[in-house]
């Protein structure tokens, strides 16, 4: 193992003290991690030090630019067309990747997408595309540039070259507690995302229960965050704040939430993901150049699902990737988990409240995430809601679904589930979904 060239115990206790580091400790202390110099315990007091003192905004861009530059950046110049990307903040039920990349591809914009793994109560799109049988992730760099030649997009993981610090420390902030941190949310995403070789990007940062931003506030401080390092390495970024105060969709889980993209791509996806499918393939389409407006966007993104172009792009990809299409044109031929259990209602009345956060630890408890880095995930494990908030119930009528293959768990978790639903005597009103549009010229409360 190599050895330090500088002491990380002066640097931990400084940051542990409040003291702003410089940009050369910073890139030492990420240098030596990617390099195997550093262990993981003297990184997680780092990430424990950092996420409870904040890192100031030339921290944060020592940060990004460190875990960029530990690999490769992509150059993807001699693909035609503007390259565009999308990124989530994390969400439970947030599947809008698998629908709106072949939504986007179908329309002549060129979608380069490296994705993470499920991070605490969020589950995490290449645990929903492994879901699918033989679907490979794991691809090298020259494969991952001939599917998106061929394809128009491609769906892979990070591999060494690519942000190799982002990687380790992605999974290591999974298992310490240190994943709700402005700063080191705004590096993992802005150094994956800008080493893919994008042109622009758009962003969609959730805020509520099942956020990683609970305040609406905090999601705007990262938007803006995220939006301003776009925007300084030269990539036009709009970002979207979307609530997360219950799942998005009705469906919970790795390959739950494939089939509900299915659905979507057919045309018959829930109106609040297509909400905002429609709305972040529409702006990918404009910045791709494809539409004038993004309101032209969101028409085409729209038309794409309706005349079939979008489904036929995701059957594609899927074969690209090495994927069983079989079940993405049939998804009645796949597995289910061997126990499927109804959660009833123990009044009437109506949803007032889903604890989104809740109920993706329950999804996570069912085998669906991970308590672990190493952990493997079971993907068909997870939960599909039958109401959601606004809706009326009866006494004794199914409140969800709970698919697991751990039968011992099950009782503990419709106990959970029931916790996790507030029923009432008067219907709530709805909240908005989505709040402001977040670009180059500031913020803006966006209006439908």
């Amino acid at each position: 193992m190599p050895k330090h060239t500088f002491n990380p115990v002066t640097l931990i206790r400084k940051k542990r003290d409040g003291i702003a580091l410089q940009e050369t400790e910073i890139k030492n202390l990420i240098d030596a991690y990617t390099s195997d110099a550093l262990p993981d315990y003297q990184m997680s007091a780092f990430l424990m030090a950092s996420f409870l003192n904040g890192l100031n905004d030339n921290e944060a861009a020592a940060l990004t630019k460190s875990m960029l530059h530990s690999g490769i950046v992509l150059d993807l110049s001699d693909i035609p067309g503007v390259k565009v990307d999308k990124h989530s903040t994390g969400g439970v039920g947030d599947k809008l990747s698998l629908i709106l990349a072949p939504i986007v591809a179908s329309c002549g914009v060129p979608v380069p997408m490296i994705s993470g793994r499920g991070l605490g109560h969020t589950g995490g799109t290449l645990d929903k595309l492994e879901s699918i049988p033989g679907f490979t992730v794991d691809i090298t760099l020259d494969r991952y540039k001939e599917i998106l030649k061929a394809e128009n997009m491609v769906l892979a993981g990070q591999t060494e070259e690519i942000a190799p610090a982002d990687k380790r420390l992605y999974s290591l902030r999974d298992v310490t507690a240190t994943v709700e941190s402005i700063p080191l949310i705004a590096g993992s995403i802005m150094s994956k995302k800008l080493a893919e070789g994008i042109d622009a990007l758009v962003l969609d940062v959730k805020f509520g229960s099942g956020a990683f931003m609970k305040k609406k506030e905090d999601a705007l401080r990262l938007a803006e965050t995220l939006v301003g390092i776009g925007e300084q390495f030269g990539k036009e970024t709009i970002a979207y704040l979307t609530n997360m105060e219950q799942p998005l969709g009705y469906a919970v889980g790795n390959w739950l939430e494939v089939k509900e993209s299915i659905d979507g791509l057919r045309g018959e996806g829930p109106a609040d993901v297509m909400q905002i499918t429609h709305l972040l393939a529409g702006t990918m389409i404009y910045l791709g150049k494809k539409a004038s407006t993004v309101e032209e966007g969101i028409e085409k993104s729209k038309g794409a699902v309706a005349d079939g172009s979008a489904f036929a792009k995701w059957v594609d990809i899927v074969r690209a990737h090495n994927g069983d299409t079989t079940v993405i044109e049939d998804p009645t031929r796949y597995p289910p988990a061997s126990t499927i259990e109804p959660v009833k209602a123990k009044r009437s009345g109506y949803i007032t409240e889903m604890d989104a956060f809740a109920m993706g630890m329950i999804s996570l408890e069912l085998g669906a995430g991970r308590r672990t880095k190493e952990d493997d995930v079971d993907p068909s494990a997870g939960l599909v809601l039958h109401k959601k908030v606004g809706d009326s119930i009866e006494e004794n009528e199914t409140l969800a679904t709970l698919h697991t293959n751990n039968e011992t768990i099950i009782s503990e978790c419709k106990d959970d589930m029931l916790k996790a639903i507030t029923l009432s005597d008067n219907q709530p009103a709805l909240h908005k979904q989505i709040t402001h549009r977040v670009d180059r010229n500031g913020i803006h409360d966006y209006k439908s």
